[in-house]
């Protein structure tokens, strides 16, 4: 789907049916997020969602969205693009993280909090942070384990260079829409312990394109879809 003209479509197409899920669920209008995950799609594809209206894009892979994001900003200057990272974090490479995104949803250490934190630009604002949460206790998955989380939600804290927002999760694969939700709605209560002591958290980063209506259903405020928009990966 590296056509211009269906990204374009599906961008609305898959706005529309948040915009439903938030009214099934609900949900406050306008209270779910878009963030289309453009990781290894060309820049028009990317302009191509931008010229529908998308402004928040997700990034897996440093170097390739640092390309993407310094090509942006030299040829079209007028555009204005917010880019999150969302992919696993090396140390080698925070400081790329901290100079080119505005969001980071994979932070897991508090090594990485403290590196991201150090190397934020004083004349950019705050880098939104989200903490990954390891919700299925998966052995080859990212994420922190929920007995660390007030731990790097303190060390966050410290740092005036960084804002927490929230949590993140990818959930294990489920087959029904009732078995989606569990890890979400686990996630979920996770989130209101921690607002507790962090009142000023306001996003929770979950779904994609296969368990959109069950993320909705238990409180996303950022889903993140790239099939959807873009289609298969080649």
């Amino acid at each position: 789907m590296n056509n211009t003209h269906n990204v374009a479509e599906a961008v609305q197409r898959v706005t529309k049916e948040i915009r439903t899920l938030e009214s099934q669920y609900q949900r406050k209008p306008e209270s779910v997020a878009l963030l289309a995950v453009s990781k290894t799609k060309p820049i028009e594809a990317i302009r191509a969602a931008y010229s529908a209206g998308q402004r928040h894009f997700g990034e897996n892979y440093v170097d390739e969205a640092v390309e993407k994001i310094q090509t942006l900003s030299r040829d079209h200057p007028d555009e204005h693009y917010h880019w999150h990272f969302i992919g696993g974090i090396q140390s080698r490479k925070t400081q790329a993280i901290a100079e080119s995104f505005s969001w980071v949803h994979s932070v897991d250490r508090v090594k990485i909090i403290n590196r991201l934190a150090s190397q934020r630009p004083s004349e950019l604002p705050p880098l939104n942070i989200c903490v990954q949460v390891n919700i299925d206790n998966e052995a080859s998955k990212s994420g922190a384990a929920e007995s660390e989380l007030e731990e790097l939600a303190a060390a966050c804290a410290t740092h005036e260079q960084l804002q927490l927002r929230g949590l993140m999760a990818i959930p294990a694969p489920r087959s029904s829409f009732e078995e989606q939700r569990k890890p979400f709605a686990k996630l979920a209560t996770l989130f209101e312990l921690l607002r507790q002591t962090h009142s000023h958290m306001d996003t929770l980063s979950i779904g994609m394109s296969s368990d959109l209506p069950a993320a909705i259903a238990e409180g996303a405020t950022i889903v993140r879809v790239g099939t959807a928009i873009f289609g298969q990966r080649a």
